[in-house]
C-alpha cells in the first residue's frame, strides 16, 4: 500500500486494501483451521497422490529393478503414470521413521538410532520404557514428589553444557495380553486338576481381559549431532567409535536420572526390541515384546493412505491370517487448550478413559530450553501483555480476559525461573493416534476422542494432521520425531560462538 499509492493515488490505496481483506480471511483461523490450511492439505493429498507417496512398501532390490524395467518399457502416458507410482512406492523406510537407521543395533546392548531427516539436523536417540509413576493406590503427595523428580531431571538436561535437545515422553494404550497368565498355568497345572476348575480359570482370564487396558511409558531422548556433541566425542575416540564411546555414558547417566526421577523400574531398549514397538503400532495383531524374526533394519510395513486415515495391510504373526489396521494422527497444541493450572494427572482420562476403548498411544515432545533463553522469552511476554492491559486502561475498554490470562501465566513462568531456582525452560507439542479395524470404526473413535479431550482435558480442538497420516503416524513412535524447535535467539547464538569449543589440552 505505502508503494503503490504514492504511484497509482487511490487505486494504490484500494489494491492494498484489497490484498489485505484477502490474506484476512484466507489465514483466518477457525475451529477447522483456516481457508489457506484447508487448500494446503487438498493440494499435498493431490500431489502425493500424483507421485505415488500414499503408499507404501518395504524395499525389495529385485523388486525395485523390476518396476524401475517396467517403467522404462512403458508406452502411453497413463501407463508410465501407474509404473512409476508403483516405484516411487518402494521406500527404504516408512514415512514416520524416513532417514532412520542404526549406529549401534547389535543384540544386548543399547540401540542407537541415527536420524537424518531430508531437512532438519542430524541426531541420535535412545528410548528406554519404564513402569510408570502410579502402581496402584498412591497418595497425593507420592505423585507431587514423583512430579517434582521428573521436573528435577529434565531441568538437569537443560543446561547449556548438556548434550541432550529434546524428551519424547510416549504412552501406549493396548488390549491387556494374558499370555503370561496362561503360560504360567500350562507350567504349574497339575495334571490331575479337574476340568471344571481348568474350565473356570479360563473364564477368569476372559473376563479379566475382556474390555480392559494397560500403558506401556516410553522415553526417547534426542542428542543432536552439533558440533559440541562431535567436540565432545572427539575426546573419546576417534570416528563412530568415539560417538559410542561417549553415548554408553551419555545411556547409563539417564539411566540414572530416570530412576532418580521415579518413573518405576527403568530400562533400555536394543534395537530389535524398539523395532517390535514400531512394528506393533503398525500392525496391534503383533505383541508389543514379540522380537521373532524382527530386522531393525526393515521398520515398516506395507500400507496405504486416504485423506484421513494411515491403513496397514498385514498378517496376524500368530494366526497368519491377514489384517487390516486404520490409524489416525492428530496434533494437540497450547494455542487450542483452555487457559488454566493443571495438575500432573490432567490427561488420565485420556489415558484410562472408560468411553474410548480404542488402542491409542499418546506422546509429548519437549524441547529443552536452557534458562537464560527461557527468561529472556518471558520477559517480553510479561511486558507484552502488561503493555495490552495498560492499552485497555487508558483507552477505557474493558479488559480481555484472554491478557490477563496470558499476563498470569507468564508471570508463573517469570517465578519459576527466577535466580536460584533450578528450573529451565521448554517448548512441547503432544499427539496422539488411534487405531481401529476399519473405517467406521476410525470415524467413531476420533469423534469419541475429540468429545473426551474437549469435555475432560480442556482441549478445545484436536489438529488431524491428514493428507499425510503416515508421516503423523511415526510423531507417536518413540523415535524422536514431531517437534520442530525454535530458533535460538540472536543473543543466545552470540554467547554460544563466544563459549567456543572446548581446549584441546582440557578434559
Amino acid at each position: 500500500m505505502l508503494i503503490l499509492t504514492p504511484i497509482l493515488g487511490v487505486w494504490g490505496l484500494a489494491l492494498g486494501l484489497a490484498v489485505g481483506l484477502v490474506v484476512f480471511f484466507l489465514t483466518q483461523r477457525t475451529h477447522r483451521g483456516s481457508i489457506l490450511d484447508r487448500r494446503t492439505r487438498r493440494a499435498r493429498w493431490r500431489s502425493r497422490v500424483q507421485t505415488g507417496t500414499d503408499m507404501f512398501e518395504p524395499f525389495d532390490a529385485a523388486d525395485w529393478q523390476q518396476r524401475q524395467q517396467a517403467v522404462n518399457e512403458a508406452c502411453g502416458r497413463t501407463e508410465k503414470w501407474h509404473a512409476a507410482r508403483e516405484l516411487m512406492g518402494m521406500r527404504a523406510q516408512p514415512d514416520g521413521a524416513d532417514g532412520m537407521g542404526w549406529l549401534q543395533c547389535g543384540p544386548n546392548e543399547p540401540g542407537i538410532a541415527w536420524h537424518a531427516p531430508l531437512g532438519e539436523q542430524p541426531y541420535l536417540s535412545v528410548t528406554f520404557t519404564a513402569t510408570g509413576q502410579v502402581s496402584g493406590s498412591e497418595s497425593s503427595a507420592k505423585l507431587r514428589r514423583a512430579a517434582e523428580a521428573f521436573g528435577l531431571f529434565l531441568a538437569s538436561r537443560a543446561t547449556p553444557m548438556n548434550l541432550i535437545s529434546d524428551v519424547q515422553i510416549t504412552t501406549r494404550v493396548l488390549p491387556a495380553d494374558s499370555a503370561m497368565q496362561e503360560f504360567w498355568v500350562l507350567s504349574a497345572l497339575d495334571p490331575d486338576a479337574p476340568a471344571e476348575a481348568v474350565r473356570s480359570y479360563e473364564e477368569v482370564l476372559r473376563l479379566n481381559s475382556e474390555d480392559a487396558m494397560v500403558q506401556r511409558h516410553f522415553f526417547t531422548l534426542s542428542w543432536p549431532l552439533s558440533p559440541t556433541f562431535h567436540a565432545a566425542a572427539a575426546k573419546y575416540g576417534e570416528g563412530r567409535d568415539g560417538w559410542r564411546a561417549l553415548m554408553r555414558q551419555e545411556i547409563t547417566s539417564t539411566l540414572r536420572g530416570l530412576t532418580e526421577a521415579k518413573v518405576g523400574h527403568v530400562d533400555v531398549l536394543t534395537a530389535r526390541r524398539l523395532a517390535a514397538v514400531m512394528l506393533h503400532q503398525q500392525n496391534p495383531s503383533r505383541p508389543i515384546d514379540f522380537v521373532k524374526g524382527v530386522d531393525p533394519a526393515q521398520l515398516g510395513i506395507r500400507s496405504h493412505d486416504e485423506f484421513s486415515a494411515h491403513i496397514v495391510d498385514d498378517a496376524d504373526p500368530i494366526m497368519g491370517t491377514p489384517v487390516q489396521w486404520w490409524h489416525r494422527t492428530a496434533a494437540i497444541r497450547s494455542e487450542n487448550m483452555a487457559m488454566g493450572a493443571r495438575g500432573q494427572l490432567w490427561a488420565l482420562d485420556l489415558l484410562t478413559g472408560s468411553d474410548i476403548r480404542f488402542i491409542r498411544t499418546l506422546s509429548f515432545h519437549l524441547h529443552l530450553v536452557p534458562k537464560g533463553e527461557a527468561k529472556a522469552a518471558t520477559a517480553r511476554d510479561v511486558t507484552r501483555d502488561r503493555a495490552d492491559r495498560l492499552d485497555d486502561a487508558q483507552k477505557g475498554r474493558v479488559e480481555n480476559d484472554e491478557t490477563g490470562a496470558n499476563l498470569s501465566a507468564a508471570h508463573r513462568r517469570a517465578h519459576d525461573l527466577a535466580h536460584g531456582s533450578p528450573h529451565h525452560g521448554g517448548a512441547w507439542v503432544g499427539y496422539v493416534t488411534i487405531t481401529e479395524r476399519d473405517r467406521d470404526a476410525l470415524m467413531r473413535a476420533s469423534r469419541a476422542l475429540e468429545e473426551t479431550c474437549a469435555t475432560g482435558l480442556g482441549i478445545e480442538r484436536l489438529e488431524w494432521q491428514d493428507s499425510y497420516q503416515a508421516a503423523a503416524s511415526g510423531t507417536t513412535w518413540p523415535i524422536g520425531r514431531g517437534l520442530t524447535a525454535s530458533p535460538t535467539s540472536v543473543g543466545s547464538r552470540f554467547i554460544n560462538a563466544l563459549a567456543g569449543k572446548s581446549e584441546k589440552e582440557a578434559l
